[in-house]
Parts: C-alpha cells; structure tokens; sequence
C-alpha cells in the first residue's frame, strides 16, 4: 500500500487546488466558494522520488450539524489512515482562531503535521509566514498552488516522514478492474448504493439533494472481480441549473461516464421515469458505453405501484431493450448480488472480440433471411464483415450501394448479431463502407472496327427515320 497524505484546513483555502497541484490532474472541483469539496477525494502523488496517496477533505467549518457535520466525519477518517497531514491555511485570511482549533485537533492525533501557507503569491513573504510561526511547527512551507509554486518544497517535506516499506500500488482505473460509473438524478440513492457495496459509510448520504460533487472513484473488490466504482453528482435538467459549481458537476459527471466501461443509471422507483433519466440514457448510448439500469428504493412499494413502474419501463425504455433492468434496495441491499451480475455480463459483452469469420457468416444468414430494399431497382450488396472495435462492439460491413441502405434495416441487422453472439447490455455499431469501382474514372476506347460499326448503326437509325 502506499502512504497516504492527507490534506486538511478550512474552507476555501486552496486544498482542492493543491490536490490538482500535486497530482497533476484535474480531477478535483474547484471554485471561488467554500464548501464545495464534501467527500474524501483520493489521487497519487508522482512529482517525487517515491509515490503517495493524496487526500482531498472538506474543510472544516467548526460547525457540528448537517453537511458540515458529515463533512468533518469524513475528514476524521481521512486522518486517521494518512500518515503524513499538511494543514493548509490562507494567508491572505491571514491567522485565524478556527485555524488554531483545527491545529489543536491535529496534533491529537500524533502524526507528523506541515503546515502549507497558500495564497502568497503578490505579498510580502516574510511578513506573511511571520503570522504562522507561531504555529511551532518544524516544517511551515509558503506556497502558491493556483501557480504551482512551491510544491516541489512540499513534496520533499513530505517524503522524509512517510514509511519506507510502502510498495508501488496502481491507483483507481489503472488496473484490469471494471470501470462502472453510477449516474442519474440527485436524491437518486448513488452514495447510498456504494456504500452499501463497500459496506461502510465511504460517501456522504444525506436526504438533501446535490450532496456529491465532485465524481469520487472508489475501488472495491466483489466476488473474486475488482471494480472502480465512481460516484458522480445528480444531473437535474438544464433549466434548473443556475450555480457554476453545479455546472461544473454535471460537465464531470459526463466525462465520468465517458471514461467508464458500464455506466448504471440509478432510477428512483417512487418517483417514475423522468425525461432527464432518459436524457442520461441516450448519452450513455451515444458514448458507446454499456449500460445497466437499476431501479432504486424498490422496497416499500405495493403490488399496484410495482406494476405501474414495470409498464413505464417497458413503455418508455424500448429503444434500449437490450439493457438489463435490475430492480434493487440500495438502503437494504437487496438485488445487489443481481445488480453486479448485469453489470459483470455488460463488460463482457462490450469487450468480447469477435472474429471475421464468424462475423461474415453471421452476415450471410441475415442477408438470405432478409434481404435489404432495392434502391434504383438494385438490391444493395453486403459481402463480408470484420470487427472494428471494442466498447462498443463495431461490426464494419462492406458492400456496394450501402450508403442507401435504411435505417431499420441498420436495426435488423444489428438485432441479428446481438442475438447470434449474446450481446445483451452493450450497444451495437454498424459501419458501412461501399467496395471501390475499378472502372470509375476509366473510359472505354472503342477499336477502329467498333467506330465503323457504331457508324453504320448511326446512318441505319436515320435511314428508318
């Protein structure tokens, strides 16, 4: 395992920025406002000799009640398991008394603490550490992370005081694990799902919508199968949206599903199938990504309402009827066992590599037992077939005359090679190309015999006339 360094501080002094700083990614929200990291955030550290583990936390507000109270849960866990904690603080704030509670509270926990002065960049920067040196820390570092400057200092702070026993370990995403992004509306039950399959309270639940910010990937292991689940925040409809970090969520919550290989979109059950859960579809599909869907909160529903969420689905998810419909409790866990079998037959199904062979053969049975409308009085030609893809599947078909081929007949053809090679819970993509003509651009030079027979057949026509 590799050791972990925790980042902690108030709100708004530049932790998630300095996660993005020394990670050298993008993957932490950042804004102009407090509060908008809520969750343990984690991401590896490779600008120094050795690896480590970083983590984001919430800041600490000092108020023990809601959010902020859930949030300082999460910050605990975060110190408790981090060997090395920088506490970060603001000196444009300058010293405040929160600052000094939060040192308090560190220092309880006998790990080594640095203390990172943010913000430094155009003041005076003897004037500014001199206010935080009564912190009687050994290690007090100014930096600037919005610039990146002065993270290379910490990062050679930090490396002195974690275990030199650590090994190499990949982080989330990097391994053979099944990339699923859970996504849907807020209030959906997302955090609740994947705490219930990790089997602790990993995200923060609350009955107040939009929770979930930032996506949070978390490894897990289920079933002798390792899995990086990602928790995106809830998408509401466009017009709803008015806060920029919100935006910022949903436009992370969509690169989520781009980066995953399943995506399961969390339906809540009570409150019917809504437009925007159809919309999260349709992306999935346009992603190419294979797709499952969970109908949450199942449990407590009579035998009427169970029947009336049955026909919606039904009615309204048609154009994916090849995506598996798994109906659970993410609050009890029940249908989970079921949830991640979908979920398992998806990734096969989107990743399994299909031969030419069988793919042609596949092809020469549909054309026999239907074949495409004539176009101009001529039938379009389908000849052979190869894959060209993983995730989705891509079947390239070649032929003549395929640009005129129609749309259901698209649809026929990729009905036939799901059922032909099992591909339940994944996308389909068909991709014509027409043979080239040999003759195109050549013209025909008739002979001298051909030009004295084409001329007596000229004066015959005129002759008759």
């Amino acid at each position: 395992m590799l050791p972990v360094v925790a980042l902690v501080g108030r709100p708004n002094v530049g932790k998630s920025t300095l996660f993005n700083a020394l990670t050298r990614s993008r993957d932490a929200l950042v804004a102009d406002m407090p509060g908008v990291t809520r969750d343990r955030h984690y991401g590896v550290c490779r600008t120094g000799e050795r690896p480590f583990v970083v983590v984001d936390t919430g800041g600490l507000s000092g108020v023990e009640e809601g959010l902020d109270a859930l949030t300082a849960q999460q910050v605990r866990l975060a110190i408790d398991e981090a060997q090395v904690l920088v506490f970060v603080v603001d000196a444009r704030d300058g010293l405040l008394p929160q600052d000094r509670a939060i040192l308090d509270d560190l220092r309880r926990s006998g790990k080594p603490i640095i203390a990172a002065v943010n913000k430094t960049d155009g003041l005076d920067l003897q004037n500014a550490m001199a206010e935080f040196s009564v912190f009687g820390l050994s290690s007090t570092l100014p930096l600037s992370a919005a610039h990146n400057r002065g993270t290379p200092e910490l990062v050679a702070a930090v490396l002195p005081m974690l275990p030199e026993d650590a090994h190499e370990e990949l982080a989330p995403g990097e391994d053979d694990s099944i990339r699923v992004a859970i996504v849907g509306r807020p209030n959906a039950g997302k955090s609740t799902l994947i705490n219930r399959l990790l089997g602790e309270d990993r995200l923060i639940v609350s009955s107040v919508a939009g929770t979930t910010r930032d996506p949070i990937r978390v490894p897990v292991e289920r079933d002798g199968k390792r899995y990086t689940l990602i928790d995106t925040a809830g998408v509401r409809r466009k017009a709803r949206v008015d806060e920029g970090v919100e935006k910022f969520s949903v436009i992370k919550t969509l690169q989520s599903m781009a980066a995953a290989q399943v995506v399961v979109v969390l339906i809540d059950a009570r409150e019917n199938l809504a437009d925007q859960d159809l919309h999260l579809i349709g992306h999935a599909v346009e992603e190419g990504r294979a797709l499952v869907i969970a109908v949450n909160k199942w449990d407590g529903m009579d035998a009427y309402q169970r029947e009336q969420c049955q026909r919606a689905l039904e009615r309204r998810l048609q154009f994916v009827d090849w995506a598996k419909n798994v109906f659970i409790s993410a609050l009890h866990g029940s249908g989970l066992r079921e949830l991640m079998r979908a979920i398992v037959r998806a990734h096969h199904a989107a990743t399994v590599e299909l031969g030419s062979s069988e793919l042609t053969k596949t092809l020469e049975r549909a054309y026999e037992a239907y074949q495409p409308p004539l176009v101009r009085g001529h039938a379009p030609k389908l000849r052979f077939a190869h894959p060209g893809g993983t995730n989705p599947p891509t079947i390239v078909i070649h032929g003549s005359r395929t640009k005129h081929i129609a749309p259901a007949y698209r649809r026929y053809l990729e009905g036939f090679f799901r059922k032909r090679f099992k591909l339940e819970g994944t996308p389909i993509r068909i991709d014509f190309r027409d043979g080239e003509n040999p003759f195109a651009g050549k013209r025909n030079v008739l002979t001298e015999a051909q030009v004295r027979k084409r001329q007596r057949m000229i004066r015959e026509m005129k002759r008759r006339k």
